[in-house]
């Protein structure tokens, strides 16, 4: 006991440092986040007020799937797109993956996603194998549109079938709340009764 309180100081700076700058800390730091960008996706809106929209001027952005097949956004043009830069060394980025794989699950068939990782292609494939993720992931080919820009991880945007950018956020969310859902509800074609 007297041991422990000569070198508690010690102790937690040791502690610390394992907790913030080694991988054994990468759990407990997404954890962490993930708690906390959660309540704060439910208390603030990610969806951009009208008059502060912007729409993307060139959709020109080539990518490249694991497999090395080429696309490009301008292909996704008129649809609802849910774009996701991201990385595995990046905590937030961990942290809202499994909301993620949730919204992509409920509605991978009607919005494109594009999970776009900033890392090495092998440490992406170990990474969304060790955690059973089945997300379409990308590589940049070239830079994203000017008003895609970001230096920061995780950046996500969602932009409607007329190509504005109505929502974004940087850093994590709860992307499979409710708020989410009714935001990708509003953009979809509404179906027609008969």
């Amino acid at each position: 006991m007297k041991f422990l309180r000569k070198n508690l100081s010690n102790i937690l700076f040791i502690g610390f440092i394992i907790f913030m700058f080694t991988p054994y800390g990468l759990p407990v730091r997404a954890t962490l986040i993930k708690a906390v960008s959660f309540v704060t996706t439910r208390v603030f809106s990610l969806e951009i007020d009208k008059e502060d929209q912007i729409s993307l001027e060139d959709f020109n952005w080539e990518l490249q799937s694991f497999n090395g097949q080429q696309v490009n956004l301008e292909t996704f043009k008129g649809q609802v797109i849910v774009v996701n830069l991201w990385a595995t060394w990046c905590p937030p980025c961990v942290a809202e993956m499994p909301s993620f794989q949730k919204l992509y699950n409920a509605y991978g068939d009607k919005v494109i996603f594009l999970f776009v990782a900033n890392d090495e292609p092998e440490r992406v494939k170990k990474f969304l194998t060790d955690n059973e993720y089945e997300i379409p992931v990308f590589f940049q080919m070239s830079s994203a549109p000017k008003e895609m820009s970001s230096n920061s991880l995780p950046t996500t945007y969602v932009i409607d079938r007329k190509g504005t950018i109505v929502a974004s956020k940087v850093g994590a969310a709860d992307w499979n709340s409710s708020k989410v859902r009714s935001l990708l509800d509003d953009q979809l074609p509404k179906k027609k009764l008969p």
